[in-house]
Order: C-alpha cells, then sequence, then structure tokens
C-alpha cells in the first residue's frame, strides 16, 4: 500500500488507546458508505485503504444488510438505526397508495429521488421516517453536520437537509451536497460564501454527471470535503458529523457492459474492479485531510455499504433456458388471475407482452380494468405484491400464493401476517410471516401482501468464491451479465463493514453479528446524542469492537415454514444479539446461496 496510506491510518489508530473522551472535547464521527461494496471484493490491490482499515482497524467479519438488499430499504436503516418496518421505506419502488406528483400521479414511485421524498415525507410525516435521524440528532445537540454523495439515500438520511443553503458549514440544516447540487431545482447549489473555495478547489461549483465508473463526480465530491468542508469544520471548533456515500462501486455495477451477455465474468469484470478503486480513492482523500488537519486523534471513522450485490441472470438454472421479460412477475401475476396490466408510469396503459410491451418501470396494476386493481406488483430485486383490502382479499392472496409456490424463479416467499392471521395458514405454507424478518412494525405506509426473493446461484466455472461467484434471478431491465441485489441471499445480505479511531479496537476482527441497523445507534453512543422515535426494531451499540469491552452471547437459529403441497418450504438463517436480529440468507434450501448446512447448487 502507498505510504500516504499508512500515514493517514496509522494517524488515525495512533491514540486508539487513549481515553474515552480526549482533552480538546467531543468526537467526531466520519461515516463513509460504499454503495454496493462486497466483503469479499476488498482487497489491497482493489481497495488499499478499505484493506487497511479492515486489517488494522475493526474487521466487521459478519457483517448484514438489511432485507430487501435494497439502497433506499438501507439508507433509512443507516439513518435511523431501525429495520424497514418502523421506518416504512420497504423499498426503492415504494407504494404508498395515494398519488404522488412527483411519479406522475402514480401511487408507486422510485424512491431515490428528491421530489419523491419531499413529498412522500410530507404524506405520511409520522410514519415515513418517524425516527430521529443520526444526523437531525447531532444537528440538535450543537454538532457540525455534513451531507455529500448520492442522490435519495443522501436526503433519507436528514430532509430537512434539502432546505439547506449550503452557505457554511453552521447553517441551521447543515451541509447537503448530492449529485444533482446546482443541477437540478431538487438539489440544494452550493451558497455564496462557499462558491469561490469550491470553485478553486474543483474547478466548478457543480459536480459533474453520473459515469461507469464514476470517476469524475465523485473526484469533485471528495475534493469538496478535503479542500474546503473539512478545514471549515476544523476553524468552526464544534464537533461534527460527516456522511460521504459514494455511488461507487454500485452504480458501475449495475451498468457495466464488459460483461454483457455473459455470467462470467459478471460483475467481477475490469470496470467494476474500477468502481471499487474509485470508492477507495474517494475515502483515501477524506482520511489524507483528516490527517493533514490534524483531527485524527479525535474523528472516529465508520465504513459501510448498503448491501452486497450479485450478477444478473435472465434464465433459470436447470429449468427453461429462455430469457425472463423484464416485468415477469406482473405478467405471471395477471395471467394467474385472468386479469389485465397495467403500467403507472403511463397513465395506467395497458402492457401487452404477448407483443414485447413491458412496464416503463417495471411496476404494474392488475385487473380487469385499471379503475378496479385487484394487485399491484412493484420491482424491487425482492418483488412485492400488493393486495388492495376487501371481501376479495384473501382469495386473492391465496390464488396467487398458489402458483408462486410452483414458480421455477422464487427462492423465497414471506406473507403479511394480517393474511395469516385472518385466514388458514395452511393456504400459504411454505412462507414465513413478514414480521419475522423485520418488515412490519410502527410504520402504517402500506405493507406488501406477499414479498417474493428470486433464485439465487453459483456461477459455473467461476472460481472466486461462492459470493463473489453468486447470480440471480432478477426482474430488471437490466441484462445477465450486469449486477443488481435485493434478495435473500447471502452474496446480497454480506456487506462490507470495518471502523477505526480513537474508540474503536486495533486490529480486531469482530466475529459476532454487526449490520446497518448498528450504524446510527453506534455513532449516537460515540457522540453521545440521543435518537428518539417509535418503533423497537432497532440495532445495538456495538459493544465488542469499541475498547474496554468483550462480546456479546449470539444465538444462531434456522426458522423453517410448513411445506407446500410440492414441497416448497421458505427456510431463514438468523442470528441474534439480544433483542436485534441479523438474518443471513432465506429462501428453498437449493434455491438460495448462503443458507448454513445446505450445498449451493
Amino acid at each position: 500500500m502507498r505510504a500516504f496510506a499508512t500515514v493517514v491510518i496509522a494517524s488515525i489508530l495512533g491514540v486508539a488507546a487513549a481515553a474515552a473522551t480526549p482533552a480538546h472535547g467531543q468526537r467526531n464521527v466520519i461515516i463513509f458508505v460504499a454503495d454496493g461494496l462486497r466483503y469479499d471484493s476488498v482487497t489491497p490491490e482493489s481497495a488499499p485503504t478499505l484493506a487497511k482499515i479492515r486489517r488494522v482497524g475493526v474487521d466487521f467479519a459478519n457483517s448484514h444488510s438489511a432485507y430487501p438488499t435494497l439502497t433506499t430499504v438501507n439508507a433509512a436503516v443507516i439513518a435511523t438505526g431501525h429495520y424497514p418496518g418502523d421506518t416504512g421505506n420497504y423499498g426503492n419502488n415504494l407504494f404508498i397508495n395515494r398519488p404522488l406528483k412527483c411519479a406522475a400521479n402514480a401511487p408507486v414511485a422510485f424512491v431515490e429521488d428528491n421530489c419523491v421524498l419531499r413529498e412522500l415525507k410530507a404524506q405520511w410525516p409520522n410514519d415515513y421516517l418517524g425516527q430521529t435521524t443520526i444526523m437531525a440528532a447531532a444537528r440538535k445537540a450543537g454538532f457540525d453536520t455534513v451531507l455529500v454523495g448520492k442522490r435519495g439515500p443522501l436526503a433519507i438520511q436528514d430532509m430537512s437537509a434539502l432546505e439547506s443553503r449550503n452557505n457554511d458549514v453552521g447553517g441551521p440544516h447543515g451541509i447537503f451536497l448530492d449529485e444533482e447540487a446546482g443541477r437540478s431545482l431538487d438539489s440544494p447549489g452550493v451558497g455564496t460564501v462557499m462558491i469561490d473555495a469550491i470553485r478553486a478547489a474543483t474547478g466548478s461549483d457543480k459536480p459533474a454527471a453520473t459515469a461507469f465508473p464514476n470517476l469524475t463526480q465523485q473526484a469533485w465530491q471528495a475534493s469538496v470535503v478535503s479542500q474546503v468542508l473539512l478545514p471549515r469544520l476544523k476553524q468552526s471548533g464544534k464537533p461534527f458529523i460527516m456522511l460521504f456515500w459514494s455511488r461507487d462501486p454500485d452504480i458501475t455495477q449495475h451498468n457495466a457492459t464488459d460483461s454483457d451477455n455473459r455470467l462470467s465474468p459478471g460483475i467481477n469484470s475490469s470496470n467494476s474492479r474500477m468502481a471499487i478503486y474509485n470508492a477507495d480513492m474517494s475515502l483515501r482523500t477524506i482520511l489524507e485531510a483528516v490527517q493533514r488537519l490534524g483531527l485524527s486523534n479525535n474523528t472516529d471513522v465508520i465504513v459501510v455499504a448498503d448491501h452486497g450485490f450479485s450478477t444478473i441472470s435472465k434464465a433459470i438454472p436447470g429449468a427453461d433456458e429462455s430469457e425472463l421479460p423484464y416485468g415477469f412477475l406482473a405478467r405471471d401475476v395477471a395471467t394467474w388471475l385472468n386479469a389485465k396490466a397495467f403500467d403507472p408510469a403511463r397513465q395506467n396503459k395497458q402492457i401487452d407482452f404477448s407483443h414485447g410491451d413491458r412496464p416503463r418501470f417495471g411496476n404494474a396494476l392488475i385487473g380487469v380494468t385499471a379503475d378496479a386493481p385487484q394487485a399491484w406488483v412493484t420491482t424491487n430485486g425482492s418483488d412485492y405484491i400488493y393486495i388492495p383490502e376487501g371481501p376479495d382479499r384473501q382469495t386473492i392472496a391465496r390464488r396467487i400464493f398458489s402458483r408462486l409456490v410452483e414458480a421455477p424463479y422464487v427462492g423465497a416467499l414471506f406473507v403479511n401476517d394480517d393474511l395469516l392471521n385472518n385466514g388458514h395458514r395452511g393456504d400459504f405454507a411454505g412462507s414465513l410471516p413478514m414480521s419475522q424478518i423485520n418488515l412490519i412494525g410502527s410504520s402504517r405506509i402500506p405493507n406488501p401482501a406477499i414479498v417474493v426473493g428470486f433464485r439465487s446461484f453459483v456461477v459455473p466455472g467461476c472460481k472466486l468464491g461462492k459470493l463473489l461467484c453468486a447470480a440471480e434471478v432478477s426482474d430488471t431491465n437490466l441484462h445477465t451479465g450486469q449486477g443488481n441485489h435485493g434478495s435473500f441471499s447471502r452474496a446480497d445480505t454480506r456487506n462490507f463493514m470495518a471502523a477505526v479511531g480513537p474508540d474503536f479496537k486495533a486490529g480486531f476482527v469482530d466475529r459476532v453479528p454487526v449490520g446497518n441497523s448498528d450504524v446510527a445507534v453506534t455513532a449516537a453512543h460515540l457522540l453521545g446524542v440521543t435518537l428518539t422515535g417509535p418503533g423497537v426494531l432497532k440495532g445495538r451499540v456495538i459493544v465488542e469492537a469499541l475498547i474496554g469491552n468483550k462480546a456479546p452471547g449470539v444465538i444462531r437459529r434456522m426458522e423453517k415454514s410448513g411445506k407446500a403441497a410440492n414441497g416448497f418450504q421458505t427456510v431463514l438463517d438468523v442470528q441474534e444479539v439480544g433483542t436485534t436480529r441479523y438474518f443471513d440468507a432465506a429462501g428453498e434450501p437449493g434455491r438460495v446461496i448462503g443458507l448454513a448446512h445446505v450445498k449451493a447448487p
């Protein structure tokens, strides 16, 4: 590894044995999110800075993304410390059963959008992110707050930050600079106080457009942080919390074309490796500034990925090898109900699957007419089926479920507890309750009736290890060989996590389960602030990684559904620390990567 990275991290670790509270004031915390970074993809060659932090700081060797393994789902988890049942953010495509102006008056919208987020929060103020986020709690306690990075998950960290004027670090809403800063009416641009400094540091007051790999945009963001924001934070003299959300490697793994229509190398291609290195470079730039400014002795750094990743397969392994069309679950649900499918993104235009038509964003309304929906399908890596309340709800759910257990692309099935409690549980044999995976909690935003996890498998001939060689069936407009996530395989739940700083142990491998739900709770502990809000589905302080603490007890269990008539069964691998539950993988044995004691096909 290059000398400068060794110096930076050594400086951060140099006071690891010091007292918990240094003489010069409260801690600072930097949370660096590398979107879509797989634990096993980090090596000294691919990501020297990340690999070094994992080696000399804390290596979270048993880390977990929340399910569904999606960006906005885990952004809300990282922001609040609560699981999706409490945050109300169940998917990237979120159905709220109310028209959204920002989504052409459709009741379902892609949440990685600031306009949608504003409207969603306005319609559901107590149910969408009803908890206090770590950024909001820190600012209320007098900390400076900084948010830089990816559109959508950045705003989820603190919705009020969308009102920032970005004049200086001491502003009432903190600093908020996402990738659309100054390029969109929905994203605040650079304020007048800092504009000259940012132009001098980067050559522009606006980030570049997103690319694959996302080199130029992230270089702008990291330069703004290192050359402008961190010096101003030091000058202010106040403690701070910063979150930087790196769009790479996620965006490149989704869109890389150097393995198009080929499962191998898939997302282990050269473009994806460059994207991992790009995220590493962003982190290196920030850490170098932390060291240069003398902030290392008082700054804890937590590095986390929102989810893992898999290579896309548009065909079912060992079954019909023909390619599954985008929207295949909506197509099948419409067939099973003898109904039509309509596209909410095109004013409920009927989708003619027989002539190659597809829903624009994968979402579909199912019914005899668009005015009388029997079901909604939203694509989320794991697809969701919503069924309206009414006398036929139970019957419709049974009809759909009876066909799902026979569908060769299905890996796991979860059914809403209301349906299970109001009917005969045998009608849904093969599924587990949604409450068992923390999808039902304090939020009243509409829950799916059925959650469909898709199959995953190891790419034949791949020699990189089971999780790096993972492929998953995916209901997406992307191609075989590109990347996706959202499944319940261990390849998608296995995210990268590491930490370094004065409060963290040095050279420590933490084998106790941890997850994204623990990030805000641990940061709040380090800063001495309180997180409040409804719901009990939340994470814990990662005490075993902090100096002077021992590892807590861990309970491991395997939960199994009853078997459907054809033998289909959903199995769930769980680890528990106190009341916090971490989910490894779930699905039919032999159809999902990562189930304990089950050999992958």
